[in-house]
């Protein structure tokens, strides 16, 4: 892995701006048990989390996005909306 969680971080917000735009943080940590990065997504005092693969990962920081991960971040957003919305 020649990145660091940080790195990841940015990539991440940098490919999918709609995370940022619409007010929900980001925080992700390795997990060495799962071989994947552990992604959560947070607003308004909830959380959502989903995983990223170390090959999504890798490719993500190629410049390739994933498709999984992209899903998952429409899907997140849409559930945080309908939260709000009560």
């Amino acid at each position: 892995m020649g990145y660091t969680n940080v790195a990841l971080k940015d990539k991440i917000m940098e490919m999918y701006p709609e995370v940022e735009k619409r007010g929900v943080a980001v925080s992700l940590d390795f997990s060495e048990e799962k071989n994947a990065f552990i992604v959560k997504f947070s607003k308004g005092g909830r959380e959502l989390t989903t995983h990223l693969e170390k090959k999504d990962a890798d490719d993500c920081m190629n410049n390739i996005k994933c498709v999984y991960l992209g899903m998952q971040i429409a899907e997140f957003i849409k559930n945080f909306e309908m939260i709000e919305k009560g």
